[in-house]
């Protein structure tokens, strides 16, 4: 929401639980439940379609269906550790989804579109829950916050540049996979850093833009 030759050189922890999106996961991801319910699974661990529900606000029967379409494209897996004949429990096959497929993006512009779309509004959804949580947080948490907006006018070739730097920074920190977690200092908590690189042509260059998404080297955990 990065591991072919497109992909950024710099490579971000825990990339070996990493899927690429191919035709087949881009259109199993093209619905913005789907891609809650793959974020709620990668953030707090294997749950079951009753609480799943719940958390996303949605009946059981919808968070069933999604999660065994999510299944089918191996994207989630039954936890049979877990479950029992009368509760299912599921759990995320992978911790970071990459669409980094221009062709792709080409070839399925209508599923391309409605992934991203997901993805957005899924990330609006966090920003909303941390402000309206963030009076409610220490001080200390409070003051962490931040929405930033920075205008830049840049080459094409230097918006790439800008990604790699942005990876290779972020690169630096915890991940926030059980293995770091359980290793981390007294007072870590989970931080969510989004980046969005949102090219804004001048009008002039707008109608020469392709229909379709034309490049995505973006990395989803939601």
């Amino acid at each position: 929401m990065s591991d072919s030759e497109e992909r950024a050189t710099t490579d971000l922890p825990g990339e070996a639980e990493a899927v690429v999106l191919d035709a087949k996961g881009l259109r199993a991801l093209a619905h913005p439940v789907r891609v809650q319910l793959v974020g709620v699974l990668r953030k707090h661990g294997p749950s079951t379609a009753t609480r799943l529900a719940e958390r996303l606000g949605v009946n059981s029967g919808t968070a069933s269906y999604h999660l065994r379409q999510l299944g089918a494209a191996g994207f989630v897996e039954e936890d049979t550790e877990r479950g029992n004949a009368r509760e299912r429990w599921w759990r995320s096959v992978h911790q970071t989804t990459w669409f980094n497929d221009p062709d792709l993006a080409v070839r399925e512009p209508e599923a391309a579109m409605a992934y991203l779309r997901s993805v957005a509004a899924t990330y609006n959804l966090r920003t909303q829950r941390a402000l309206n949580e963030l009076q409610t947080m220490p001080r200390s948490w409070r003051d962490t916050f931040d929405m930033s907006d920075w205008p830049l006018r840049l080459t094409p070739e230097e918006a790439v540049a800008l990604q790699e730097e942005l990876r290779a920074v972020i690169s630096r920190y915890r991940p926030d996979v059980p293995e770091e977690a359980a290793k981390a200092p007294e007072g870590a908590q989970r931080v969510a850093v989004i980046t969005h690189l949102l090219p804004e042509l001048d009008a002039p260059g707008a109608s020469t833009a392709a229909s379709a998404p034309e490049t995505k080297k973006g990395r989803e955990r939601s």
